[in-house]
């Protein structure tokens, strides 16, 4: 929740745009929460957490917009040597060295990404279904491209269809995406898993199937195999929860590895609320 947290003369609405347009910042980031989330709150953890090139960036356009502030109400500075204090402290940060590894903030696009691929999701789910499979492939190229997965189209080898392929962690993992009425069953994972057995031993296999698997089928196929799966509540709450592709994969696979189980949901690996009905 956000408080009031005086900062210049920005609204909350106006102190995100200000980041999102002059820094390409998600200032609403719950990780700049974590004091409190006022907009005071916020921009001191962001300053504290953020790399000190970053902050430079931020105080220097803070500091434009508290001039044009200033200049607007025809009186002189009420804050003694206020340009100088900034300026030592900007040098002081400029030559001084970072005092703790940072991650960079994340990108204020990255709301609107993510907003886009639950649309283009949607989008998918209200075509007719003999359209859905192909569209579905799409969309799942356009979200693990935008994951920095290097997502490839698919593609045929003699006598089979593979529905894509993308890189994880220098691993080579091929698609299998469904879009059926009902759930997968355990036939639909051995075909799968026999066509990971025709190629070289490194290769690994994530299976999507959007309506889910049955528990049977995830049973009798068992654990141990080459295949990570995900579901199309994986993806929903993923791009709801602001979550990663790559960190929901990099996860499943590391459950995958420790307890054999080849689909464990984003929902248990994250923690995530379940919706009250």
């Amino acid at each position: 929740m956000r408080g009031r947290g005086y900062v210049l003369d920005f609204s909350d609405r106006t102190f995100s745009q200000f980041f999102a347009t002059e820094l390409d910042v998600d200032i609403d980031d719950p990780v700049f929460a974590r004091d409190g989330g006022s907009k005071g709150k916020r921009l001191r953890c962001f300053l504290q957490t953020a790399d000190n090139a970053t902050a430079v960036r931020a105080l220097r356009a803070l500091w434009e917009h508290r001039v044009g502030l200033v200049a607007s109400t025809g009186s002189p500075d009420p804050v003694a040597k206020a340009e100088g204090r900034l300026l030592s402290l900007i040098t002081r940060l400029q030559d001084g060295p970072e005092e703790h590894p940072v991650e960079p903030p994340r990108p204020a696009a990255d709301r609107r990404l993510y907003e886009a691929l639950k649309a283009e999701l949607v989008q998918v789910r209200e075509l007719p279904p003999h359209e859905r499979g192909y569209a579905f492939e799409t969309f799942l190229r356009h979200a693990f491209d935008a994951a920095g997965l290097a997502a490839r189209e698919p593609f045929r080898n003699t006598g089979e269809q593979i529905d894509g392929s993308f890189v994880l962690g220098h691993e080579v993992y091929l698609l299998e995406a469904k879009w059926h009425a009902g759930r997968t069953p355990a036939a639909d994972l051995h075909v799968f898993h026999g066509k990971l057995d025709q190629k070289a031993a490194w290769a690994r296999g994530l299976f999507v199937s959007f309506t889910g698997f049955t528990p049977e089928g995830l049973a009798a196929f068992g654990t141990g195999k080459r295949i990570i799966c995900m579901d199309g509540r994986d993806i929903y709450d993923a791009l709801s929860h602001e979550i990663p592709i790559r960190s929901v994969l990099d996860r499943k696979v590391r459950r995958a590895a420790e307890t054999g189980r080849i689909h464990v949901t984003v929902r248990e690996m994250f923690g995530l609320p379940v919706p009250q009905i």
